[in-house]
Formats: structure tokens, C-alpha cells, sequence
């Protein structure tokens, strides 16, 4: 999974990015200041993975992971070129998620970039440069759907809904405000849009309005109205408090976060939040070799599941012997469960559930 980091310069989108990674991206306070698009790699926490080890005291263990590519920041302007408009939209384009880090905060030593703090305003300039640059994208989509329309009545559909979303567009609303069938999010998902792109709104808090539960903070009732017309997801952060707790060995760090009311890190929090905004969930392999989570996206059935971890599995695929993680720990081994009847011999229709733990067999 691939998450860009965006954001206005100086709304603390570096430091967080520096906080959730620990890759060191500089930070100042000055616009432009990541001119080159940072890349950090992170684990995602999976206390099941760890309980998995305890069991098995594997030679490896390989958590799943999120690639966080910090963007460089953005400015009225950018689809026009101006800034490293073209650049932050080239680079943009390739995230599965975007996490977009709006300033509600007050501190008048750190200077924004349109001299105040607007959270509204804000938003609305990251939104029209990528709206402008998606006008262009459809308008060449739509082109090329009217000339195939003439050999093939069967495009009159596509046109149809590319159509309704360029009147949104038009009217500076996102793509994924539009509303779409099964069908036609397939056919909206070959244009590649950046507005179409799920969206998390990290709304960066001073520590003290994180401390006190973000409830006197107006900006963030702001953020929150407007994700919710745009059916994005809002995630109150302090990354200041992120970057206090980066180096923090993991004990330190559970103790700040309990005496700060806090059952896990702004980190841990929008990995979660990332998971449910783009529907995927884990399954585990465990053996002395290697104990691993695999990402994949709810629905999936087994076969596919097996092509996560090699093409040779799904094509040769033969059954899975799946336990249910809970059901594996209550057991205290893999053998105890099996005397139970608790692993199952599933076929190519099952679909994985989150937790599962998975031996697959197959023939190629």
C-alpha cells in the first residue's frame, strides 16, 4: 500500500512524515523544502504476528508494510505549473490513498504560506489543482470515448457517466463525490484520477488541543463538515507529539501515550484508518521459517489470496488450511487445534477473513 502525504507548505506535513517513518525528510520552515518526493517504508503493527512468534520462534518475521511518500508541498496554481505543481501531481498519481495534512493550529513562528489559518480555504486549494488537473484527463477520456461511441452504441454509458462527473468537476466538487454503481467505479477506475483517489484529512493539532480532546478546537469541526460532504475520513493528529515519541523505545512510549489518555500512536491510528478507507485486511502464514501478514483486500478468495505470496500458488492451487487466529491461540498449537477439528480444508470459493492463518497447498 502506497500513501502520499500532502498538504499546503508549513502545515506540518514534513514533520509528520518524519515522525511516522523516522527517514529523516527535512523539515523547515520555509515552502519547497521537500523538493524531492521522501520515501519511508513502515511495518504495520499486528500484535497477532507477534503472539504467532511466541509460538513459533520463526528465523523470520515479516510484518506487512506501507510506503509514505511525503509530496513536496503545494500552491495556488500547480496544475498550472507553478511551485512543483507538475511534479507533486506526476507523483501523486501513483499513491493508493492520499493523507491530506490541513493546519488547525495557531503559532504565529511558523509561517503559512497564505498568511493565516484557513483550514476551508486551505483544503480548497489542494482540491481545485488536482480538480483542474483531472478537467484535463477527462476531457482527452471523453474525447476518445465520443470517436469510439460512433463504431459502438455500447459506449453511450461511459460517456454518460464521464459526463456526470466532469459537471462535478465543473463545479469544483471531487470525482469521488459522484455517485457510481459497481460497473460504472470500474470504468471510473481506468481514468485515474487523482479526486477519485480515497482521501484521509490528518488535521494537525497544536498538543495542547490534542491533549484536551479537540473539542475546542473550531477548525477541526471545519475539516470534519467537509469530509463528510466529500466521503473522506477525518484523523485528529498532533504531530508535534508524533515526532516526541518517534525515537521512544516502545515501553517510553506506551507509558507517554497512557499518561496522554492515549491507546496508541497518530502512526498506529492511520494505519488503521487506512486499512478500513481502502477495505483491506490481513491474513498470517506462520511455520519456524517465517511467520508473515499478507495485505489483501476484503472479498478476496482463496486462490488470489495464495497469488499474494506467489503466482505458482494461485495457478497450481489446491485447498487452504485455514484456523482462525483466536481459535489457534486458545488451542496453543497447530496440532491441538487439528485434534479439535478446528483447521479447515477450504476450497477455491472461500473467502479470507481477517486473522486468518493460512497453509496453502497446491500443484504446478
Amino acid at each position: 500500500m502506497k500513501l502520499g502525504i500532502v498538504g499546503l507548505p508549513n502545515v506540518g506535513k514534513s514533520t509528520l512524515f518524519n515522525a511516522i517513518t523516522n527517514a529523516g525528510a527535512q523539515s523547515a520552515n520555509y515552502p519547497f523544502c521537500t523538493i524531492e518526493p521522501n520515501v519511508g517504508v513502515v511495518a504495520v503493527p499486528d500484535q497477532r504476528l507477534d503472539r504467532l512468534a511466541e509460538m513459533y520462534n520463526p528465523e523470520k518475521y515479516t510484518p506487512a508494510s506501507i510506503e509514505f511518500v511525503d509530496i513536496a508541498g503545494l500552491v495556488r496554481g500547480a496544475s498550472k505549473g507553478e511551485g512543483l505543481g507538475n511534479k507533486f501531481l506526476a507523483n501523486i498519481r501513483e499513491v493508493d490513498a492520499i493523507v491530506h495534512v490541513v493546519r488547525c493550529f495557531e503559532n504565529d513562528d511558523i509561517i503559512h504560506v497564505e498568511g493565516s489559518i484557513d483550514p476551508a480555504r486551505d483544503i480548497e486549494t489542494i482540491n481545485l489543482e488536482l480538480i483542474l488537473s483531472d478537467m484535463e484527463v477527462l476531457e482527452r477520456r471523453i474525447d476518445k470515448t465520443q470517436k469510439a461511441l460512433k463504431g459502438d452504441k455500447s459506449f453511450q454509458a461511459e460517456l454518460d457517466l464521464l459526463n456526470r462527473v466532469k459537471d462535478a468537476l465543473d463545479e469544483g466538487k471531487s470525482a469521488r463525490t459522484v455517485e457510481c454503481n459497481e460497473e460504472e467505479a470500474a470504468i471510473l477506475a481506468t481514468v485515474n484520477l487523482l479526486t477519485t483517489k480515497p482521501v484521509i484529512y490528518a488535521a494537525n493539532l497544536s498538543e495542547d488541543d490534542f491533549s484536551d480532546g479537540q473539542a475546542d478546537n473550531p477548525y477541526m469541526a471545519v475539516v470534519k463538515q467537509i469530509a463528510d460532504e466529500e466521503h473522506a475520513a477525518v484523523l485528529p493528529i498532533c504531530a508535534e507529539i508524533e515526532a516526541q515519541i518517534a525515537d521512544m523505545e516502545p515501553d517510553e512510549k506506551a507509558m507517554f501515550l497512557e499518561d496522554m489518555g492515549l491507546s496508541m500512536s497518530g502512526l498506529d491510528r492511520l494505519i488503521q484508518e487506512c486499512y478500513a478507507l481502502l477495505g483491506l485486511i490481513s491474513y498470517l502464514t506462520a511455520g519456524v521459517q517465517e511467520v508473515r501478514a499478507w495485505t489483501i483486500t476484503k472479498g478476496t478468495k482463496a486462490p488470489q489470496a495464495a497469488g499474494k505470496i506467489h503466482s505458482d500458488f494461485e495457478r497450481g492451487f489446491i485447498r487452504a488450511e485455514i484456523v482462525a487466529f483466536t481459535d489457534l491461540m486458545a488451542c496453543g498449537s497447530m496440532a491441538a487445534a487439528k485434534e479439535k477439528g478446528l483447521v479447515r480444508s477450504e476450497g477455491k470459493e472461500y473467502v479470507m477473513q481477517d486473522g486468518d492463518v493460512v497453509l496453502f497447498r497446491f500443484n504446478v
